[in-house]
C-alpha cells in the first residue's frame, strides 16, 4: 500500500488509528466491574475500590511516561513510536483476556498507561503536519476521534460482554492489533530527520518537559490553564452516574444515554465546529474564552439543577466547550519549534494524567460529603460548582498569558 502524501490524507490514517484505539479503550469499560468481581470474588461495592486503584496505576503510568515517549518522538520520529504504542495495546488486552488474578490486571494497567502514552505522538504527528493556523482543527480531529470511539466502544463492549466477561478483551486486542497492521503500511513518517534532536532524560520527566517548554513565552501559562481544565472536567466522569442516579433517579440506560450524548457532542464540536467557530470567532484565543464560559455556565446547570431534562441543556454547552482544548494546544504549539512538539505533547499529556490522578478523589469526596444525610449543608451538585470556579480560574489565567497576541 502507498502511504498517503498529503496532509489530509495523513490526518485521515492518524484520525483512524486513534478512533480503533479508543472503540478499543471503551469495549472493556461496561465489563471491567464484573471481571474485578469474577477475579477477587468481592462485592460489587468493594470491586468498585479496586476499579479506582487500577484507573490511579493507568494515570500514574501514564503521567510519568508521556513526556519519556514525546522525547523518544522528537528522536526518532512519531510513526515507529505510535506502531509500538499499538501493539503493546494490543498485547495488553490480550494479556488482560487471560488474566487469573487480580495482579495481571494491575500489570494491564500499567502497559496500558504505557501505551496510551501514545496520544502525545498522535497530537505530534497533527502539528508537524498541519499549517499553525489549522492546527486547532488538526487537534480537534483527534478530539472528535476519542468522542466518537467513546460513543461506539462501551455500546459494543455491552453487547460482547453478553457472551463473557473476557470477549471483548479478545476483541479489543484484535482492533488494536489489526490497527498495528494498518499503520505499518499506512502511516508515513511526519518528522523530517533535520527537524529531529537528541534524547534527553533531563527532559523526559514531567517537571523538566514543563521547565524546557515553559522557557517559551506564555506556554506555561496557557499549560497552567490546560491543567485547570482538565481538573474541572474530572467532575463529569468521576460523579456523574452517582450523581444522576442518586438526585434524579435516573436507570442505568439513561445514565448511559447521557454519555453518549456527550461523546457525540464532542465530536461534532471538534470534528466539525471547530472549522467553523474559530475562525468566526477571531481565532484560537476567543474561541478558547468562548469555550471556557460556555462551560462554565454548563457546570452551573449541573451543580443548580432541579430536573433531569436541565443536565441534557446544560451538555449541550460542550458545543462551546469542546473548542477549548484544541485552541489552547494550537496556541502552544505555534510558539514550540517543530522538534519539540512531541516533548510539549508529552508535558500536555502529563498534566491530563495528573488531573486523573488528584480530580476523582477530590470530586467524588465533595459529593459524598454534600449528599450524606447528615450534612449540614446538603449539596449535591457541589463538584459542578467546583468545577465552574476552576473553568472561571482556568480562563482568567489563559486570558492573562495570551494578552497581546495579535487576537484581541
Amino acid at each position: 500500500m502507498t502511504p498517503p502524501r498529503s496532509p489530509r490524507s495523513a490526518l485521515a490514517v492518524v484520525f483512524l488509528t486513534v478512533l480503533v484505539d479508543t472503540v478499543g479503550l471503551g469495549i472493556v469499560i461496561p465489563v471491567f466491574p464484573e471481571l474485578i468481581v469474577e477475579l477477587t470474588g468481592v462485592s460489587l461495592a468493594r470491586a468498585a475500590t479496586f476499579g479506582g486503584a487500577l484507573a490511579f496505576v493507568f494515570a500514574a503510568t501514564q503521567f510519568l511516561c508521556a513526556p519519556v515517549v514525546g522525547s523518544l518522538s522528537d528522536r526518532f520520529g512519531r510513526r515507529p513510536v505510535l506502531l509500538f504504542s499499538l501493539a503493546a495495546f494490543g498485547l495488553d488486552y490480550l494479556l488482560m483476556a487471560a488474566a487469573p488474578t487480580i495482579a495481571w490486571l494491575f500489570v494491564g494497567r500499567a502497559v496500558a498507561g504505557l501505551s496510551g502514552a501514545s496520544y502525545t505522538a498522535a497530537t505530534a504527528y497533527v502539528a508537524d503536519v498541519t499549517a499553525p493556523e489549522r492546527r486547532a482543527q488538526g487537534f480537534g480531529l483527534i478530539g472528535a476521534a476519542f468522542g466518537i470511539g467513546f460513543v461506539l466502544g462501551p455500546a459494543l463492549g455491552g453487547l460482547l460482554g453478553g457472551f463473557g466477561t473476557r470477549v471483548p478483551f479478545v476483541v479489543a486486542a484484535g482492533a488494536a492489533l489489526a490497527n498495528f497492521v494498518f499503520g505499518w503500511f499506512a502511516l508515513p513518517e511526519s518528522l523530517a530527520h533535520d527537524s529531529r534532536r537528541a534524547f534527553s532524560w533531563r527532559r523526559a520527566n514531567p517537571l523538566g518537559a514543563l521547565a524546557a517548554i515553559g522557557r517559551h513565552p506564555g506556554v506555561l501559562g496557557i499549560a497552567g490553564a490546560v491543567f485547570l481544565w482538565q481538573l474541572a472536567h474530572q467532575s463529569l466522569p468521576s460523579v456523574w452516574s452517582f450523581y444522576t442516579l442518586a438526585e434524579f433517579g435516573w436507570s442505568e440506560r439513561t445514565v448511559g444515554a447521557s454519555l453518549a450524548y456527550v461523546g457525540a457532542i464532542m465530536a461534532v464540536s471538534q470534528g466539525f465546529l471547530t472549522r467553523v467557530l474559530i475562525p468566526r470567532l477571531g481565532g484560537e484565543r476567543r474561541a478558547a474564552i468562548s469555550g471556557l464560559a460556555g462551560a462554565t455556565a454548563g457546570y452551573l446547570v449541573f451543580a443548580l439543577a432541579s430536573a433531569g431534562w436541565m443536565l441534557f441543556a446544560g451538555l449541550t454547552t460542550w458545543l462551546l466547550a469542546g473548542l477549548v482544548y484544541p485552541s489552547m494546544n494550537a496556541l502552544m504549539s505555534r510558539v514550540v519549534p517543530k522538534t519539540a512538539q512531541g516533548e510539549l505533547q508529552g508535558a500536555v499529556t502529563s498534566m491530563f494524567s495528573l488531573s486523573a490522578i488528584a480530580g476523582p478523589p477530590l470530586m467524588t469526596l465533595l459529593f459524598a460529603r454534600f449528599s450524606a444525610a447528615a450534612a449540614p449543608w446538603r449539596f449535591p451538585g457541589a463538584p459542578y460548582a467546583l468545577s465552574a470556579l476552576l473553568a472561571v480560574a482556568a480562563l482568567a489565567l489563559f486570558a492573562a498569558a495570551t494578552r497581546g497576541d495579535g487576537e484581541g
